[in-house]
């Protein structure tokens, strides 16, 4: 049995700007539960590692690992699971802000709800509107037909195209989804366990839906609770999320590299769940499909 009701695993990567205003909304809004937080480092510089060893000397359930080279988000995430004292982990991005009542009122409702393999809260974007990657279906043939083709945004009610980012679901009301994203979720450390954390296959985007994949094929249920909210600022480090172009102080390489491997977790993804359920004619075409993106997303980083 665990010694505390919660361990917060924060993966930071050149995350100075953002580390601190990060944790100080984690200490000052949870009131109810026993806490710590862990902070795995994958920065490159010092300047993140500076502004933790602050926090460090000022929260005394802060703790630091400094990894030596940069891991990636699963193997990032697996390294402080090694360190959890939390009968719950929250996962959350460096880059996010939460607020008052979140992080206990989605610890309640994890009690309330032992079915529940991961939550999240309602994951806002800076112009309020939500984050679309926290509420999520599986990126079955047809959704991501339906997404990239542009049929689910001139038909967002309609299940058969909105399936990508269940737009056809009522956001204000608490419901399951099939995925959540990594920058904000909540598990129970012993369901955790038996899935065995994060898959290290993938550096950078896509273990948050086969993290959910693997809870769904276990038979546990993902909730999403508009109940509570945090703030996510989105695509800081990478540079590549049009939310947070304007701030971003990421390189063009850096911008390359993110998009590399955001289409490579696809790939990843689909190679491992999907490759040996469809026809093999619609298999080569998602994956050549997948390949022509990435060249053109490439092409428009500036």
């Amino acid at each position: 049995m665990k010694k505390i009701d919660l361990t917060v695993i924060i993966v930071a990567y050149n995350s100075q700007d953002t580390i601190k205003d990060c944790v100080d909304s984690v200490v000052k809004t949870i009131k109810k539960n026993e806490y710590e937080i862990i902070v795995s480092d994958n920065s490159a510089n010092n300047l993140t590692e500076e502004k933790i060893k602050v926090l460090e000397r000022e929260y005394k359930n802060l703790y630091y690992m400094h990894n030596k080279e940069n891991l990636g988000f699963s193997k990032g995430n697996n390294a402080g699971i090694r360190k959890v004292n939390g009968r719950y982990v929250l996962f959350l991005n460096p880059d996010t802000k939460v607020y008052e009542n979140t992080i206990d009122g989605m610890i309640d409702f994890m009690e309330k709800n032992p079915d529940c393999g991961a939550s999240t809260c309602f994951v806002e974007l800076p112009d309020g509107s939500l984050d679309d990657s926290s509420h999520r279906g599986f990126p079955t043939p047809g959704n991501s037909f339906s997404h990239f083709s542009g049929l689910s945004k001139i038909f967002p009610k309609n299940k058969m195209f909105g399936g990508y980012n269940l737009t056809y679901l009522d956001t204000s009301k608490t419901h399951e989804i099939d995925a959540l994203a990594g920058s904000f979720m909540i598990v129970p450390f012993e369901i955790g366990e038996k899935l065995n954390w994060w898959d290290e296959d993938y550096f950078f985007y896509g273990e948050d839906i086969d993290f959910c994949y693997r809870l769904k094929k276990a038979g546990y249920k993902i909730y999403f609770v508009p109940e509570f909210r945090c703030l996510h600022l989105k695509g800081i480090s990478s540079g590549i999320k049009k939310v947070s172009n304007g701030v971003s102080k990421a390189s063009i390489e850096t911008k390359k590299w993110a998009t590399n491997h955001r289409f490579k977790a696809m790939e990843i993804f689909y190679n491992k769940h999907y490759r040996k359920v469809y026809p093999a004619i619609l298999s080569n075409a998602v994956l050549l499909g997948i390949k022509l993106k990435k060249q053109l997303a490439i092409r428009s980083i500036k």
